[in-house]
C-alpha cells in the first residue's frame, strides 16, 4: 500500500455544486491511492439498521429483473442484517475471481479508480447514506458499491472484464480519453442490461441497487434500450440525477470481454471528430427497442 498522502483531492462527477461526501483525511490515515482502513467500528446501530432495510427491499425486487450471475452470487456477500466487515467478503472474493474490495472515503479521481480496477482492486465507499436518504442518494454509498457491484465480480468473466477496463483506463487518462472511456463503464458496469433466455435483465450496480430504476431498466416503456457498440456508448451523454433516458444490452458477458481486447487509440481518433449524443436521442436506423 501507498504510504499516506498528506491531503488526497475528492473527486466530483456530473454538475453539482456539493461538496463530496466523505472524510478525506481521516487523521492521515487515506493513502495516496485512495484506500483507506474501512472504518467499521464507527458504524452506528442506525447505520447497520439502514443497510439491513435497503438489503431486504431490494433483494426481494430481483426475482425476474437481475440477471442470473447476480443473483446466485447475491449470498456471497454474506450477512444481510448489518454492514459486512470487507475482510470477510474478500475471502471468498479472492477465491472465486483473485479480486479484493479496498475502502474508500467516497468517490476518487479517474486514475486511481483505473489503477486500482487494473490490479483487481474494488474500491468500496465505506460510510452508508441517513434515514433521509434512504430513497435516492448521488453518490455511491457502501450500500451501493457492496450490494450493487461486488456481486457481479464473483463471475470470472465479468470481473475480467471490469481489470480489462482499468488497465484500459489508465492508457484513456494518458491520452486524455478518460471522460469517453468513463461513459462505456457507466453504460456496463453502472447502467448495463444482459438478454437472458428468459429476457432482459439487470447486471449494472446502478440498476441493482436502485429502488425504482430495477423495474424502469427492464420492464418500462419509455426508456430506450439499444445493443452496445462501443462508439455508440462513448458518444453518448449520461445523466446522473434521473433515471436512464437509454440502455445498452448485451447478450453475455464474453461480448464485454472481446470488445474491449483491441487497442482504443483507433476508436479515440473517431471519437474526436464525432459529436456527442445526448441522452434518449435515437439516431437514424435505431429502434431503441433492443
Amino acid at each position: 500500500m501507498d504510504s499516506p498522502a498528506a491531503a488526497v483531492i475528492p473527486a466530483v462527477y456530473g454538475a453539482s455544486d456539493r461538496p463530496p461526501r466523505g472524510d478525506y483525511s481521516r487523521g492521515g490515515s487515506v493513502q495516496a491511492d485512495y484506500t483507506c482502513p474501512q472504518d467499521w467500528a464507527s458504524y452506528t446501530a442506525a447505520d447497520h439498521d439502514t443497510y439491513r432495510r435497503l438489503y431486504e427491499r431490494q433483494a426481494a425486487q430481483l426475482p425476474g429483473l437481475a440477471c442470473d450471475a447476480f443473483i446466485n452470487a447475491l449470498p456471497s456477500l454474506g450477512v444481510k442484517d448489518r454492514i459486512p466487515h470487507f475482510d470477510e467478503i474478500n475471502e471468498r472474493l479472492h477465491k472465486a475471481t483473485g479480486w479484493e474490495i479496498v475502502a474508500v472515503p467516497g468517490l476518487i479521481p479517474e486514475l486511481p479508480f483505473f489503477t486500482l480496477l487494473a490490479n483487481r482492486k474494488f474500491p468500496v465507499t465505506d460510510w452508508i447514506r441517513k434515514p433521509e436518504e434512504f430513497n435516492y442518494i448521488v453518490e455511491p454509498d457502501v450500500f451501493h458499491d457492496l450490494f450493487g457491484h461486488v456481486p457481479m465480480l464473483f463471475d470470472p468473466t465479468f470481473a475480467d472484464y471490469v481489470q480489462r477496463y482499468g488497465a484500459g483506463g489508465i492508457k484513456a487518462h494518458e491520452l486524455g480519453a478518460g471522460e469517453k472511456l468513463s461513459r462505456l463503464y457507466w453504460y456496463t458496469v453502472e447502467f448495463g442490461l444482459i438478454r437472458q433466455p428468459d429476457g432482459l435483465r439487470a447486471y449494472g450496480a446502478g440498476i441493482l441497487s436502485s429502488v425504482g430504476e430495477l423495474q424502469h431498466a427492464v420492464l418500462s416503456n419509455e426508456p430506450r434500450r439499444l445493443p452496445l457498440d462501443l462508439l455508440r456508448a462513448m458518444r453518448t451523454r449520461y445523466k446522473i440525477d434521473t433515471y436512464q433516458s437509454n440502455y445498452f444490452v448485451i447478450e453475455d458477458f464474453a461480448q464485454l470481454f472481446d470488445l474491449t481486447a483491441p487497442d482504443f487509440t483507433p476508436i479515440y481518433e473517431a471519437l474526436a471528430v464525432e459529436a456527442d449524443i445526448e441522452p434518449g436521442v435515437l439516431l437514424p436506423g435505431e429502434t431503441g427497442k433492443a
